[in-house]
């Protein structure tokens, strides 16, 4: 099979894995020797909860019964999308109201930033340097890693940086701002939080000259930080929400929210202002629903931080600098890429699955389903711990 992956599947980098998959569930990927790999990835923050979840898996079966796609976004009234919609607005702080379905992260950020001009009549976009917010043209445009972008230049103009946490960059925000585009936690640049009431103070300059924030809620969304949305850890609510990843439970989705005065723009002047024939699928919906219930109607959030702890007791050694993140997104972080690369494919080797970060190469990921036990826990992280023992430096 991996022959035939590498042949016919195109390829994002010249090194994949290439484990061949055979089956999955809860906290174990199986592959077809039938070794089993304890996931620390969780299909990099998407699988919220585990493999094959039950109330996700009866959700998606239950409406394969009825019907699956019928109509372009936005025609017809269709159960999954409204039911999870109108959760959504009973979930999220006002103004946060209002819900556009789409099909992956990087659609819901280029849905946020047409929202943002189209509010403002205004051009300007900014965003943060080491910022990852997909990989679609108007999301690369504000990716902050120059490296990535150059082949594809060029790209959409009147895009800004500034630092993430650096207080001074946000004079960058004028009356010629349309909205600001951050990470909730810096992903790709290595599990950065925001410090000293950065979101707060953004928020602040965003209302003083009437640019939109938007926060990218992609991978901290869904529980994973102990709150439904990682911005609610700070005391702030954004203008726009973009999100994806978690939200599906395993399945590919996407949406941004903002208030209905806001989206309801995109309805006219001109109309069809924003359009997707496949978001709001209702199969994909009707598991955005089991997802988003599971995680709002039992303890996972709360016990999310409880692991973190656990995590960070377990995670002692020489080579651990430190261990970034909350909750249930961490990143171990070594002395340098090399240790980092060791660690990942040795612990592949021995039944673990860890992976990188985009940005910083000392990063081990560690965003494993908000479902792990603490079991899987300390088993984990003995692996981890195993393979460092035997590194030489």
């Amino acid at each position: 099979m991996n022959n035939d992956f590498i042949k016919y599947q195109a390829q994002t980098s010249p090194y994949p894995l290439g484990m061949e998959v055979s089956h999955a569930i809860g906290s174990y990927i199986y592959d077809t020797n039938n070794k089993k790999y304890l996931d620390f990835v969780a299909g990099v923050s998407a699988c919220t909860l585990g493999h094959q979840p039950p109330r996700v898996n009866q959700a998606i079966k239950d409406q394969l019964d009825k019907y699956s796609h019928v109509m372009v976004y936005g025609e017809y009234s269709q159960s999954p999308a409204v039911a999870y919609c109108k959760l959504m607005a009973s979930l999220l702080p006002a103004p946060l109201d209002k819900t556009y379905l789409v099909n992956s992260g990087t659609e819901a950020i280029e849905g946020s930033l047409k929202l943002a001009r189209r509010v403002t009549g205004r051009s300007q976009l900014i965003s943060c340097h080491n910022a990852y917010h997909g990989n679609t043209m108007g999301s690369m445009s504000v990716m902050g890693f120059e490296e990535r972008k150059q082949a594809f230049r060029p790209l959409i103009p009147d895009v800004e940086f500034i630092t993430f946490n650096n207080e001074a960059d946000l004079e960058k925000i004028t009356t010629k701002t349309a909205g600001i585009l951050l990470e909730t936690i810096q992903g790709g640049a290595g599990f950065i939080q925001p410090e000293n009431d950065f979101l707060k103070k953004v928020r602040a300059r965003c209302t003083e000259m009437g640019a939109m924030m938007i926060l990218d809620e992609i991978q901290p969304g869904f529980g994973r930080t102990g709150t439904l949305f990682g911005f609610q850890n700070y005391d702030v609510v954004p203008d726009i929400v973009a999100m994806g990843k978690g939200m599906g439970g395993g399945m590919p989705v996407g949406a941004f929210t903002a208030s209905s005065a806001m989206m309801d723009l995109l309805t006219e002047n001109p109309k069809l202002g924003h359009i997707t024939t496949f978001g709001g699928h209702p199969v994909i919906a009707a598991a955005c629903l089991a997802t988003l219930k599971e995680i709002t109607e039992t303890n996972l959030m709360s016990e999310a931080l409880e692991k973190e702890k656990l995590f960070r007791s377990l995670l002692v050694h020489p080579l651990i600098k430190e261990v970034r993140g909350k909750g249930l997104m961490l990143a171990a972080m070594t002395a340098n890429a090399s240790i980092t690369n060791e660690v990942i494919l040795k612990c592949q080797d021995k039944g673990l699955i860890l992976f990188w970060l985009l940005f910083e190469g000392c990063a081990i990921r560690i965003t494993p389903p908000l479902t792990i036990s603490n079991e899987e826990i300390r088993e984990g992280c003995a692996i981890i711990l195993e393979v460092m023992d035997e590194i030489s430096i």
